[in-house]
């Protein structure tokens, strides 16, 4: 069942990726609309702070992680031939 359903996502990749980025300009936009009282941190002045502080900060941690992965975890090829 879930197999079928990343299959079919999968086939479908353009449109998914585009629905993501359609969101990320949604919550941009939004910000414009909402009403802003009393800004308690920096990024609460900036539009549209809050919503590229997300995704910057997910990408760093995939980048992190995946090179944290390749030092830790990754092994020779065929460790048994030593």
């Amino acid at each position: 069942m879930i197999a079928r359903w990343i299959d079919y996502l999968r086939e479908r990749a353009n449109i998914v990726r585009g629905c993501f980025f359609a969101f990320l300009v949604f919550a941009v936009l939004f910000d414009f609309i909402i009403d802003r009282p009393k800004p308690h941190f920096f990024g609460d002045t900036i539009i549209g702070f809050w919503s590229l502080f997300g995704l910057l900060g997910c990408l760093l941690m995939i980048i992190i992680c995946k090179g944290l992965s390749h030092v830790w975890l990754e092994r020779k090829e065929d460790p048994y031939d030593n």
